[in-house]
């Protein structure tokens, strides 16, 4: 099989069977976004769900976030992991949005990474969901998923995000990273793979190589 016909069965499988695939995080907004693809870093988006309700109530907007500092930010998100860290990113990231973007999330890559807590996997989440661009931003589970299935053979988060967005077209992209991270998260998870229920074993490298 060739890498073109096993892009083309996996793409072709996603888009078929799941044309509507969006974020598991729960916001309303760029900010609200933002502020929970930070929490989001090596947590689960059901624990981040809990907590980003109270939080948002308190701090509606970031020019709220960013009056506060990160021990006032800490009690709205002891249960996520390393609380203390991510207090701090976010009362400096809320900071830096509102003082040089006038609040407003901004669109390019390199702007969001500037903002304190911001990868590049956050930024390129943010870009895809909000802005719509061709970006596919590379977690835990994309990259896991894109070596497993053989979409890629890159060793850092980066290189396989150069493979996928050279193979994938730009118009489905930011609708490919949820397709990815959901096959992750619930058939090829990282200790246990569902290989008996995944529909994409015709195409898998990992499968057909054991």
């Amino acid at each position: 099989m060739t890498l073109k016909q096993r892009y083309e069965g996996i793409v072709g499988y996603f888009a078929e069977n799941i044309p509507s695939a969006s974020s598991e995080l729960v916001f309303d907004n760029p900010y609200q976004l933002l502020v929970a693809v930070i929490l989001s870093a090596q947590c689960t988006d059901r624990r981040v769900n809990l907590v980003t309700p109270a939080l948002f109530a308190a701090f509606p907007k970031p020019e709220d976030l960013a009056t506060a500092s990160a021990e006032d930010i800490y009690p709205y998100i002891k249960s996520v992991s390393y609380p203390n860290n991510k207090a701090k990113n976010l009362a400096g990231m809320a900071r830096k949005l509102t003082a040089e973007f006038g609040g407003e999330v901004p669109s390019d890559i390199d702007s969001l990474m500037s903002l304190p807590g911001v990868g590049r996997k956050t930024a390129n989440v943010i870009a895809a969901i909000i802005y719509n661009q061709p970006v596919i931003a590379v977690d835990t589970h994309v990259f896991r998923v894109s070596r497993r299935l053989g979409l890629s053979k890159g060793s850092t988060p980066r290189a396989v995000e150069l493979d996928l967005e050279k193979h994938i077209p730009e118009d489905i992209r930011p609708i490919a990273h949820h397709w990815l991270l959901l096959h992750g998260r619930y058939i090829c998870t990282a200790l246990s793979p569902k290989c008996e229920k995944c529909p994409l074993t015709a195409y898998c490298r990992h499968y057909n190589m054991q």
